[in-house]
């Protein structure tokens, strides 16, 4: 279903005249959804997750299909080929995927070239574009930043946001670059060149941090903090897990676990980031949801925005649009006007 959507957007962008009307019934607007965060726009709340269009070969598509915000990559400095296959695999009863990717991805010049090509034919910036960044496999710790920096470089004048990914599981060493010293120093230069690469009239990009829903709260806490440090713009929550908790049947298939399974956890770490946060710092909750009701717990417990991957691969397309529209339902039910009335009313009740 993933690579078929994928081809099938490509098809409909060699026409672009003809796209838009064909793509037409996917789109739900209302101006109830309208939302703002890390000093952006948004028609809606709901993104399209890092992971599904790795080298954003159907970016100018995600607004058609309804998203008010699609997230690229991640992108590596070097192109590479990720993990041997199979490396995607569906546990259909639990609603959930297993995947160990790899960071397979163009890497940063092809990407580059690609969002170049895109610009020059009118075709990005309908949404908010984010760009997703994180390490090259073969490249060692101690050389992570200069990685990191590579894509922000190359990409810069394409990104309305970059997210930083130290949170994969299916990099090996990855999830060490959140360890205090580590994040601190990663972000301070990934800082000191955002700011170098803005224009004079112009802010630098918001940067936001992408974590592990298998951290412990103690080690969130220590994450947060570095984060406040460096100003990051908002944080996603969560990336996969490693952990099997909540499948219907044991597996020992390797790899990051995404779904309904990961719902629970992930809303967790909303409410607890938005409390710790006191609401500062922007949250895009991510994790588990399919669902209008999915989405409007992610809100409630703080989220500002929401992204899905796995319930598109399940229900397709059209599940973008029932969210949103039973989203403005949930919201008019409980008297809100607007979505952003409702990010974090429920997370002191937990």
């Amino acid at each position: 279903t993933h690579e078929r959507l994928l081809a099938l957007l490509e098809a409909l962008l060699a026409h672009p005249a003809v796209f838009p009307s064909l793509l037409a019934p996917f789109r739900y607007r209302h101006p109830a959804l309208a939302t703002s965060a890390f000093g952006l726009r948004f028609a809606n709340p709901l993104g399209l997750g890092a992971g599904f269009d790795k080298d954003g070969r159907a970016i100018p598509a995600w607004p058609y299909l309804g998203f008010g915000f699609c997230e690229v990559g991640t992108v590596t400095a070097m192109p590479q080929l990720g993990n041997p296959r199979p490396r995607l695999f569906r546990l259909p009863k639990d609603q959930a995927l297993i995947n160990r990717f790899g960071f397979n991805n163009a890497g940063a010049e092809a990407t580059r070239e690609r969002l170049a090509g895109l610009q020059e034919r009118g075709l990005l910036g309908a949404v908010p574009l984010g760009i997703n960044i994180g390490k090259s496999a073969a490249t060692p710790l101690e050389s992570a930043t200069a990685d990191y920096l590579r894509p922000l470089e190359l990409l810069y004048p394409f990104a309305a946001y970059f997210v930083v990914n130290v949170s994969s599981p299916n990099t090996p060493g990855l999830r060490d670059l959140q360890q205090p010293q580590r994040l601190a120093e990663l972000l301070l230069r990934l800082q000191e060149r955002n700011r170098a690469l803005a224009s004079p009239d112009a802010s630098p990009k918001p940067l936001l941090l992408k974590v592990a829903p298998d951290l412990t709260l103690a080690e969130l806490d220590d994450l947060l903090r570095v984060a406040l440090d460096a100003k990051v713009a908002g944080i996603i929550a969560t990336n996969t897990t490693v952990s099997r908790e909540g499948l219907s049947r044991p597996t020992t298939e390797p790899g990051g676990l995404s779904g309904l399974p990961l719902r629970p956890r992930s809303t967790d770490f909303v409410r607890h980031i938005y409390l710790r946060t006191e609401g500062k710092l922007p949250i895009i909750g991510v994790g588990g949801i399919f669902s209008a009701d999915d989405a409007y717990a992610k809100i409630r417990a703080g989220a500002s925005l929401i992204q899905i991957y796995t319930a598109l691969v399940y229900e397709g397309p059209f599940v973008v649009r029932r969210i949103l529209h039973g989203l403005v339902r949930l919201l008019h039910a409980d008297g809100f006007t607007r979505i952003g009335e409702a990010v974090g009313t429920d997370a002191h009740r937990s």
